[in-house]
């Protein structure tokens, strides 16, 4: 599995009051970019209403883009947090069934969390629902694009919790199914402000007829 928390921070917070800062700064960058978005953020900005010095902001972030990375982070974390949570609480008769259940934690991430409708799981949107500023493309991998990270990560939770096929054409259709709800969700969101119900709903059937028509369902 791809490891996108290695370099993330300069320094990894120890004590509980540093964490503590670290969240208010992700949180802060959060709701700045919600107001004022990417091209505007500033890191003095963000130290300031998360009320720490900005030296201390770069002993832990050594700038803007890697502020947006920790928290690109942190969301993808959550999302997969979520979805892992909503695969406990539900009995799915084909893997496949996961496409509904994390598009809707992802809608719900769209239309709730502070920052996620600007920064994702990395890229930048210029305006809701995209383009990404290019330079974001591989803001959590130096080597490999945002959704091939968000692919991998849900390739393992598709083996390990739902005993999906492991192999590499279960990566190579992971990763198409990832870029088609992308674009399609993106298409949703610059739609409609809260994402076009009637784009989500293809997004899913879009995405589940193609898993289904490439990867056995046992």
């Amino acid at each position: 599995m791809t490891n996108v928390s290695g370099g993330t921070l300069r320094r990894r917070p120890a004590q509980r009051r540093s964490l503590e800062r670290v969240e208010r700064m992700l949180d802060e960058c959060a709701r700045l970019l919600d107001e004022v978005g990417y091209e505007a953020l500033t890191t003095k900005e963000v130290a300031r209403r998360a009320e720490v010095p900005i030296g201390t902001f770069y002993q832990f972030f050594p700038d803007k883009q890697g502020l947006v990375r920790a928290l690109a982070l942190r969301n993808l974390e959550a999302f997969l947090g979520r979805v892992t949570a909503r695969l406990a609480e539900v009995q799915l008769s084909e893997w496949t069934e996961m496409v509904d259940l994390a598009i809707d934690e992802f809608v719900a991430m769209k239309r709730s969390t502070p920052g996620f409708a600007v920064v994702d799981f990395g890229g930048v949107l210029a305006s809701p629902g995209g383009p990404i500023l290019m330079e974001t493309r591989r803001m959590l991998d130096a080597a490999l694009e945002n959704n091939a990270i968000v692919a991998d990560r849900l390739r393992t939770i598709t083996v390990e919790l739902l005993g999906a096929p492991l192999g590499p054409e279960l990566d190579r259709v992971l990763l198409v199914a990832v870029e088609a709800a992308d674009a399609v969700l993106k298409l949703a969101f610059r739609s409609m402000p809260d994402g076009d119900p009637e784009l989500i709903a293809e997004c899913k059937h879009l995405v589940r007829r193609y898993l289904s028509a490439h990867l056995p369902q046992e």
